[in-house]
């Protein structure tokens, strides 16, 4: 019996792999069903009420179940809840799960792994022969140590819902990732005033591009890493313009060496004047912030659009092969430990493009090893060999990314998803030839 942690879309993704091979599995879950994140009842989730998905459907979706045709190019959230909660009945995952559970603690014993599980304030010692850890990255926030006393409210994107909450104040957004620059959008129409501090420059994208969505666009033809980026980025600047022309700072990286913004908006109102582009915060005093540029403003609300921590509470470091020098697990392909052979980490990725599928293909990778790991094939002792001496190889297709936290578990999607694939076939026709022969008949 395998343990599967968390049903958003990784856990669905990986629930569903296991019970294709028909690995035994429980899934347990925080919440009281599935979705993660994207079910914005749930308590836990950083949802805000006007988030929409900022990847197009048909790039996003699992390739076994698409979207129907009546939803969005870009869903809103509401509908992505329902999508995966139609995901799990259709597959009857529902049976599987055990809800509202926390897992509290996950401990090695003998060859498998111990854990401790709450439900309704009673305790309970699970025993599982391996697990799946698939409860997602944006739970614990990064909050920066602002310099100075701020006499306002200062609060997390994780705890923004709704958009009153900037009903006729002087608003301050630290931080422009793609929840930052939604949630931005949202303050114009609602603040008497909306400022941006931002301490390094983005590159912009557009939602749509000739009634396309863009992510959609482009890719038949594959470019030299080095031409595709200065091509791609004279394309932005052609459709878009510099972020300097909007006041922003330009990025002092090459394009895709960070994670880009998606927001047909942003340039939009801060063209506009609706938004104002800050630099840097240099110190704070009242209501009063100074920015490292001499410039200064008065805020009633400091927004912290400055992203998430890899937080796994449950499970001590040592087990995940997570030095304290490192921002992130060192795992072969962010899933598979160098030496523990019953313990993934699943959906520890980002990559512009990889979508839902992408995350399938990893639920298969690591579902078909468990499979061939029970029978000792030797593709799996192969594949064994190869985590263990690649453990810290990062597949980023030579790009350079910036050396930030939140980049610590990005890769590349062509280089991902032809590694994945790769395994996936050595391991499917080991599969194939340990499966039980049909007897001839006589």
């Amino acid at each position: 019996m395998y343990a599967v942690i968390g049903a958003g879309p990784m856990g669905l993704a990986t629930a569903r792999n296991l019970q294709k091979l028909d690995i035994s599995f429980i899934g347990l879950e925080l919440s009281s069903d599935v979705g993660g994140l994207w079910d914005i009842d749930n308590p836990h989730s950083t949802m805000y009420q006007t988030a929409h998905l900022i990847s197009s459907k048909r790039m996003t979706e699992f390739a076994e179940f698409p979207m129907g045709e009546e939803v969005a190019t870009y869903p809103h959230h509401s509908e992505l809840k329902r999508y995966f909660r139609d995901y799990a009945a259709h597959f009857d995952l529902y049976r599987h799960y055990e809800f509202n559970t926390r897992v509290i603690s996950i401990s090695p014993e003998n060859s498998g792994w111990k854990l401790i599980t709450e439900r309704d304030g009673e305790q309970q010692i699970r025993h599982v022969d391996g697990v799946l850890i698939a409860n997602g990255t944006l739970h614990t926030p990064n909050r920066p140590q602002l310099p100075g006393e701020f006499a306002g409210r200062i609060m997390h994107s994780n705890e923004y819902r709704d958009p009153s909450v900037f009903k006729d104040k002087r608003v301050l957004i630290v931080g422009c990732g793609n929840s930052g620059a939604d949630i931005a959008v949202d303050a114009v129409h609602h603040a008497q005033s909306v400022d941006m501090s931002l301490r390094r420059g983005y590159y912009f994208l557009p939602k749509f591009i000739k009634g396309k969505p863009t992510d959609s666009l482009g890719g038949k033809l594959k470019l030299p890493r080095k031409l595709k980026q200065r091509m791609d980025a004279a394309l932005i600047r052609l459709i878009m313009g510099k972020p300097s022309d909007y006041g922003l700072p330009d990025p002092d990286y090459r394009m895709y060496e960070s994670h880009p913004v998606v927001n047909s908006l942003i340039l939009h109102h801060l063209g506009h004047g609706d938004i104002r582009a800050r630099r840097d915060i240099q110190g704070m005093d009242g209501n009063q912030v100074s920015f490292v540029d001499g410039e200064s403003g008065e805020y009633d609300l400091i927004l912290l659009a400055t992203g998430y921590q890899l937080d796994y509470p449950f499970i001590n470091r040592e087990h995940l092969n997570w030095p304290a020098e490192v921002d992130a697990p060192q795992l072969y392909l962010n899933v598979f430990h160098p030496e523990h052979h019953n313990l993934f980490m699943m959906g520890m990725i980002e990559a512009a493009g990889l979508g839902w599928e992408g995350r399938n293909l990893q639920a298969r990778l690591a579902a078909l090893y468990i499979a061939q790991r029970q029978q000792c094939s030797p593709a799996a002792l192969k594949f064994d060999q190869t985590k263990r001496e690649q453990a810290t190889t990062h597949l980023d297709g030579g790009y350079d990314y910036i050396k930030l936290a939140r980049m610590a578990y990005y890769v590349n999607k062509d280089a991902y998803l032809g590694a994945l694939r790769q395994h996936i076939a050595e391991l499917e026709a080991g599969l194939e030839q340990t499966a039980p022969q049909p007897v001839a008949a006589t």
